[in-house]
């Protein structure tokens, strides 16, 4: 997989939101996921240690059976801190070097983590389908920015994410009677496209597989093993 490096990643906070301002407009809001989708990949990536060094887990997943076909890791020592709305800069460099080790590139990857839903227009899912040119979709636990309406307790149930005037996602429920999911465009997909393949990809649990597996491949407790 060809990466984009077209910026540093050791910057100070004020250079890391020019960075993501200047790169925002370079967002694809157009679905560009292929007509056939056999792979979808997520990625995840698990706490820090005591030592301060987390790993990345990248899990791609045929579809539409939904196993398991690779898992790469990536481990490291972030260098950038915990700071809101710039979580890109903390994660982003070991799920790209994730990425490129992978045998079996992705028609599409899910983050977990904002996309379009972030203050600039340009949470972890953006970055990532930027510099990847993937088609991806954020796909994110809680909510950064916006507010939304009352869903329906069903599974499929949705209601527009609005900020400072803009669409920027929308609250869907993947399961009956359970807390929503946030889905916003991260690059190269419409919005109704991203709920519909978070949709795609949700079985018995809250998050859709591909996230859900990489969680589990990067904390390490992953017992399954690719054919």
């Amino acid at each position: 997989m060809n990466i984009r490096h077209i910026h540093p990643w050791d910057v100070a906070a004020a250079e890391a939101i020019a960075i993501q301002r200047r790169l925002a407009s370079q967002v694809s809001h157009q679905n560009g996921i292929p007509p056939v989708v056999q792979r979808i990949a997520g990625a995840d990536l698990s706490a820090p240690d005591k030592e301060g060094y987390v790993q990345c887990a990248v899990v791609v997943l045929d579809f539409p059976s939904l196993q398991l076909v690779e898992i790469v890791t990536a481990r490291g020592k972030p260098s950038f801190p915990y700071v809101t709305g710039l979580l890109s800069f903390r994660e982003a460099p070991l799920v790209l070097e994730a990425l490129e080790r992978l045998a079996h590139p992705p028609d599409l990857l899910l983050a977990d983590g904002q996309g379009l839903a972030h203050p600039r227009r340009f949470g972890l899912a953006c970055h990532l389908g930027l510099l990847t040119g993937l088609p991806t979709i954020g796909c994110a636990k809680s909510l950064l920015v916006g507010v939304h309406g009352l869903l329906p307790l069903e599974k499929g149930a949705s209601a527009s994410l609005h900020h400072k005037g803009e669409v920027v996602g929308a609250a869907l429920r993947t399961r009956h009677n359970v807390r929503p999911l946030y889905v916003s465009i991260g690059h190269k997909v419409d919005l109704p496209s991203a709920m519909h393949w978070v949709l795609a990809c949700c079985t018995r649990y809250r998050v859709p597989e591909p996230t859900r597996l990489a969680h589990v491949a990067a904390a390490g407790k992953s017992k399954t093993t690719p054919p």
